[in-house]
């Protein structure tokens, strides 16, 4: 697998940071350095406790969120991470509304700032559906340093995917 797959929307001086990165082995040595711990989350009950107060937080007036959980994902390069879904149904007299979260299962033993970052994306789409300009805005409001995060992610990938995450199950 090219594991630059992974970050083929990023400029060149970036991607080039990142191969001499993975090439030279220190991608373990970043990780354990930058987050030595994996976040505590491990249950769907506190994800969505967890989820809930950045809604709270940064959403007060967004709809309110009906389940968080953790999903398997076979293919996390074609696949997402993260979905948020909306779904409408009609009960009785009543249209009822419900949105919800699903995270990739590989992000349970992921650092808590990854997950955090994750989570923020899919609350955003609560007002943005598209990435769109505003959407990242959005992203960055809730987490300043988004940007970064989601690139940690990207790196977080690479690390399983060569088998050398040192985080628990």
């Amino acid at each position: 697998m090219n594991f630059l797959d992974y970050f083929q929307h990023y400029p060149d001086n970036i991607q080039q940071q990142v191969a001499q990165l993975i090439s030279s082995n220190k991608l373990v040595d970043y990780f354990k350095n930058k987050y030595p711990t994996a976040h505590q989350l491990k249950s769907e009950k506190h994800l969505f406790e967890y989820t809930n107060r950045f809604k709270q937080r940064y959403l007060k007036n967004a709809p309110k969120l009906s389940s968080v959980g953790y999903k398997k994902q076979k293919d996390l390069v074609q696949n997402a991470l993260g979905t948020h879904t909306f779904k409408r149904q009609q009960h009785g007299g009543k249209l009822k509304a419900k949105h919800e979260i699903a995270i990739a299962e590989q992000l349970k033993c992921a650092p808590e700032p990854l997950l955090k970052m994750l989570i923020i994306h899919e609350l955003a789409h609560f007002k943005e559906k598209d990435h769109n300009k505003a959407f990242y805005q959005l992203c960055c409001h809730m987490e300043p340093d988004y940007h970064q995060l989601e690139l940690d992610l990207r790196l977080f990938l690479v690390l399983q995917k060569q088998g050398l995450s040192f985080y628990d199950k």
